[in-house]
């Protein structure tokens, strides 16, 4: 099967509750709301969009990157509530080694516990694995989050150890990093399905 991945082709995953689609910089204007009114959903991030300053540049520095081919980050729009919800990414792309990680993720709290986030990782999950042909998807956060531990966990993700003092919070602080991962092989083989069934 020949795998194509072009970062600046818009790709649109989507089911009956989420869309994604390419972030763009005018998508500012629905996330601002966040940035404004729920600064501490960044607590935990390495990057801190908890103002109108830092949303900007968050969403700057993601579309660098995109044009620079190392990520592709989305917009997650809820289909239920007709809301756009938050931001994920795929970044670290590395198509030679069939490579990438999955982050950059926060949803506004009434988005939380919804249900939300298992879909939209498994519309990611299917894409980097059936449409991009990578081989290993990798989920990096601060060791402290335990409420994304067990989310990155609940989607059948394999917790492979803590990188320690890898990198710096938003406070300052550094942060040893918990490294969690799916493979291939695994999403073929049983993992799919498994995600598939909690879906709501």
């Amino acid at each position: 099967m020949l795998y194509i991945f072009d970062p600046e082709t818009d790709y649109i995953l989507e089911d009956e509750h989420v869309l994604l689609r390419p972030l763009e910089i005018s998508d500012f204007d629905h996330l601002k709301t966040f940035a404004i009114n729920e600064p501490e959903l960044w607590t935990y991030s390495s990057q801190n969009a908890g103002s109108e300053r830092g949303m900007k540049e968050v969403i700057e520095k993601a579309l660098i990157a995109k044009e620079n081919g190392l990520a592709y980050p989305f917009i997650v729009f809820d289909k239920i509530k007709q809301q756009y919800a938050g931001v994920t990414r795929l970044y670290d792309i590395d198509l030679s080694n069939k490579c990438l990680s999955i982050g950059h993720t926060w949803y506004g709290r009434e988005f939380q516990g919804t249900g939300l986030n298992k879909h939209c990782k498994y519309l990611l999950f299917e894409f980097v694995f059936e449409q991009m042909g990578m081989e290993r998807v990798e989920f990096r956060l601060d060791a402290r989050n335990e409420r994304s531990m067990r989310a990155i966990k609940g989607l059948g993700c394999t917790f492979e150890g803590v990188l320690r003092s890898n990198g710096y919070r938003v406070d300052g602080g550094r942060r040893d990093s918990a490294v969690l991962s799916m493979l291939k092989d695994e999403w073929f083989n049983g993992k799919k399905e498994l995600l598939k069934d909690k879906l709501i």
